[in-house]
């Protein structure tokens, strides 16, 4: 029942992380606009804004104009719900809940941004490495020291093939590399930056197979450091040490 309580509260918040991705990349403030219709501009009505329960009585269509509604709207409240509940079985009432729940959030918001429109804003990166030094030393065997070490070879391993590889990677991915490293401390943000460019060279292979991208197209990279960055988080201990183990 407090799982459930959990991932009803996960849907709200992932309603409010969608103003998020849509307002911080056009500079819009996050909470002196309502919530209104990006089509007709028609405020919404409060039956309209419950998670998830009104894309579905609306049909995904909005109600005033008809124009269709994303579907990345009930995604990320589905989303952010199933994070919610996940995390509170993993972890309980802990220190740790409240922490990997904001950069969860905070990581979600990243992915669809650099999905949707390929940048990965200062707005949200820039507090992302403030708040994770600031947390460090309230996540277990973490502290400031390994932050910042985690924080400096993020930057720095992800800094090399921007500059040598143009092309390959943005200036977003090496600050997102370094936000990964603050969050997961050293030695971890090694198995966050393998997983992420193993996986994002992975799907860029399956892409090219099945011909859904050209060859000189590129494919957003910080989605999979966000992924990677929650993955590390949850597990990056038991990965590190069993990657240990096979030497």
């Amino acid at each position: 029942m407090i799982v459930f309580f959990w991932g009803l509260l996960g849907l709200a918040v992932g309603s409010f992380l969608n103003v998020i991705i849509d307002r911080v990349p056009r500079d819009q403030s996050i909470v002196n606009i309502p919530s209104h219709c990006e089509v007709c501009q028609h405020p919404l009505a409060p039956q309209e804004l419950v998670p998830v329960f009104s894309y579905l009585w609306l049909r995904g269509r909005c109600r005033h104009c008809a124009a269709a509604i994303t579907r990345r709207l009930p995604a990320v409240e589905l989303a952010t719900g199933f994070l919610f509940a996940f995390l509170w079985n993993h972890y309980g009432l802990s220190s740790e809940l409240p922490i990997s729940l904001l950069y969860s959030c905070l990581f979600l918001v990243i992915f669809v941004i650099d999905l949707e429109q390929g940048i990965i804003p200062n707005k949200i990166v820039y507090p992302m490495l403030a708040i994770s030094l600031a947390l460090s030393p309230f996540w277990p065997d973490l502290g400031i020291l390994s932050a910042l070490l985690g924080g400096i070879i993020g930057f720095s391993l992800m800094l090399i093939p921007y500059l040598f590889a143009r092309g390959g990677f943005g200036a977003g991915d090496v600050k997102l590399a370094a936000v990964l490293g603050t969050v997961s401390g050293s030695p971890l943000v090694i198995v966050a930056l393998l997983m992420g460019i193993v996986g994002g060279g992975i799907m860029a292979s399956l892409l090219l197979i099945i011909r859904l991208r050209k060859r000189k197209e590129t494919i957003p990279f910080g989605p999979f450091l966000a992924t990677s960055a929650v993955i590390t988080l949850i597990w990056g201990q038991p990965i590190w040490d069993w990657y240990l183990d096979l030497f």
